[in-house]
């Protein structure tokens, strides 16, 4: 039989997690204001001494990928996302981002595997149904290119062609995958 723990005893376990929790919210809005405020350096840095404290913090290590994707270290940033879909493998959002990387990186396959995945675990995850649209289509337009190639005299592949890229015509084609906030 269990020793019965006085109800004082729960109160102030919760509290503790909730300011232990909180805690982690200040620090995560730190790393935040100072990436926003273009001290990125800094804010990988306070992410890097808070992860050694918690390093299974899913809100930290997201945004250290998300700051480290927008000061264009991809190959740092996919690695971090690459990391949470293996300790956080129920999350969307790792996918949908380390998706969004791979496709500034043009590897447009391991994007939509990426977002298949996020899609499986939430269905209801429009940015990402979004984004493997775009990957689908930027994969229509290498297909309808190389086809194009191979067969120049096609009636149909230029105008295919030509209207894939009119869908990225104001975006960045080569980045058509949308990270998530």
């Amino acid at each position: 039989m269990l020793p019965q723990i006085p109800r004082l005893s729960w109160f102030v376990a919760a509290l503790l997690f909730v300011c232990a929790h909180a805690a982690t919210a200040a620090d995560v809005s730190e790393v935040n204001r100072l990436h926003r405020s273009g001290d990125s350096a800094q804010a990988l840095q306070l992410a890097d001494k808070l992860l050694l404290a918690n390093p299974k913090d899913a809100q930290l290590l997201f945004l250290k990928g998300v700051v480290l994707a927008e000061t264009l270290r991809n190959a740092d940033a996919i690695e971090v996302f690459r990391k949470m879909t293996e300790d956080f493998p129920e999350l969307p959002e790792p996918y949908n981002n380390l998706a969004a990387q791979h496709a500034a990186m043009g590897e447009y396959e391991m994007a939509r595997l990426a977002l298949e995945q996020a899609i499986r675990n939430n269905a209801a995850y429009a940015t990402a149904h979004e984004n493997l649209g775009d990957v689908y289509a930027m994969l229509a337009s290498r297909a309808y290119a190389r086809a194009n190639a191979l067969e120049p005299a096609s009636a149909t592949l230029p105008s295919k062609l030509r209207l894939v890229r009119e869908l990225f015509s104001a975006k960045v084609s080569a980045a058509p995958a949308r990270p998530a906030p």
